[in-house]
């Protein structure tokens, strides 16, 4: 067709495109009058959304413990935190780097004698004096009732043969300074050792001292590399018999083992100086370990705290 000839035709045309131009542009100005309202409903709505899931469920709770931390492994995140860089006497934490310690020095069939010197220890746990054991036992044994004397004799033992020296005294010396010297390995950068098992020295200074931090990091050094060290700490009690053919019943000085759903370790600790402490690993999810450490509680504060931080942990991860 020849546009020359027929020019209304071409601006009827041009109408009829600036005629659509202004339909749409009365359609956008509508909805421009209306969406903003749909949209700012929308982004209240995400708003609040994401408030309900930033509440932070250890928000409001409360501790008899004077520090604690919840440290989750598998992403290697703080939970929770309270007070966990200030240094807290451990008292019987103290074992878990005695395991860790004469683990890495000795092996499991090394036989252990439970001599007089250990047996001087606070607390009577059972052993008795030239009594014969075999070190794993023993370990096992000292872990789940927290013994002193039973520690005490693993730290000479292990240490004299470190050293090479059939005299203990010597051998328990080093053993404490293998101890100090492992800490700084893992990176306790604030923890140190000055015995075996924890008790108090004097009436002011505990035996050793450490932080929240420092305990998730030595439960998580544990775990990861000799994941049944601390296997007997959990179970409730257990029958051991030494290589003298006597036998001892232990029972967990962890009394809640049983209320903490798939526990994985936990190890007790109690002196005048360091009130209750306790430091449990448990799994709420499969392969999702987490640590819950608390320092300075009262004897049964402590096993209460876990309990609140366990709980509160378990409606974390559900969120």
């Amino acid at each position: 067709m020849n546009r020359a000839r027929f020019p209304q035709l071409e601006i009827l045309q041009i109408h009829e495109i600036v005629a659509c131009f202004l339909i749409v542009f009365v359609v956008m100005l509508q909805c421009y009058m209306i969406f903003p309202r749909l949209f700012h409903v929308s982004v209240v709505e995400k708003e609040e959304i994401a408030v309900i899931k930033k509440i932070d469920p250890f928000e409001n709770i409360s501790l008899s413990a004077k520090t604690a931390l919840v440290w989750d492994i598998k992403n290697q995140k703080v939970l929770y935190a309270l007070n966990a860089d200030k240094p807290w006497a451990l008292a019987s934490l103290t074992k878990v780097m005695t395991a860790v310690t004469a683990n890495e020095l000795i092996p499991y069939y090394t036989v252990i004698t439970v001599n007089d010197e250990a047996l001087k220890e606070e607390g009577d746990s059972g052993l008795f004096g030239n009594e014969r054991w075999k070190f794993k036992d023993l370990l096992d044994f000292s872990l789940m009732v927290s013994s002193n004397d039973g520690a005490r004799a693993i730290a000479a033992v292990a240490g004299s043969i470190d050293l090479g020296t059939q005299e203990q005294t010597l051998g328990r010396e080093g053993f404490i300074a293998t101890m100090n010297k492992k800490a700084k390995e893992i990176g306790l950068l604030n923890t140190s050792f000055e015995n075996e098992n924890g008790l108090d020295i004097e009436e002011t200074l505990g035996g050793a001292y450490g932080t929240a931090r420092d305990m998730a990091k030595l439960f998580e050094y544990t775990l990861n590399n000799y994941p049944d060290l601390l296997e007997a700490t959990r179970y409730k009690n257990f029958i051991f018999t030494s290589l003298s053919n006597l036998k001892h019943i232990a029972e967990n000085t962890n009394t809640k083992i049983g209320e903490i759903p798939g526990l994985i370790a936990s190890k007790t600790g109690f002196t005048d100086i360091s009130g209750g402490n306790l430091v449990i690993a448990f799994n709420p999810e499969l392969n999702q370990p987490i640590i819950v450490v608390v320092l300075g509680s009262t004897y049964e504060g402590r096993f209460e705290d876990v309990h609140s931080l366990v709980t509160t942990t378990l409606e974390y991860i559900k969120q």
